[in-house]
């Protein structure tokens, strides 16, 4: 089971009864959306919530999900997020979900994101701006 404690953020999300499959569980895919709220999240409580026309920005390379419990309809589902890596190009993003009232571990995920030049759709270094906000957020060293 993962240390809650290496995670600085999380976000709860209500299950809808939309989210739940025949089985009156959490579709699989339905996670997805959820680590993305919680990244946004993370990324707003930073100050790097931003997206303008034309500008570089972050597209999705790669995804891990392990599934260890289900969430049913009106369950509040806590999402941790952190910055597990900073690459010269991409983010690895860490997140655990948990069912908020028992702490019942849900789900663990990793995803990769590559900062790219939205008109060549070519990678590009990831900001110093940005690097230094999630230093400072996760009072780590982040890889320049």
């Amino acid at each position: 089971m993962p240390d809650r404690q290496q995670y600085r953020f999380s976000h709860c999300i209500r299950v809808g009864f939309d989210e739940t499959d025949a089985q009156g569980v959490v579709y699989y895919g339905r996670y997805m959306p959820y680590f993305d709220r919680a990244r946004v999240e993370y990324l707003r409580h930073i100050g790097q919530l931003t997206h303008a026309p034309g500008a570089p920005e972050f597209v999705m390379r790669a995804q891990h999900v392990e599934y260890h419990a289900p969430a049913r309809f009106d369950d509040e589902v806590e999402v941790f997020v952190r910055v597990k890596e900073l690459g010269r190009t991409s983010v690895t993003w860490a997140f655990d979900a948990y069912r908020a009232d028992t702490r019942e571990h849900l789900v663990s995920a990793n995803q990769v994101a590559v900062f790219i030049d939205t008109d060549a759709r070519r990678p590009v270094e990831v900001p110093q701006v940005f690097r230094n906000a999630v230093a400072r957020f996760e009072e780590q060293e982040v890889e320049a």
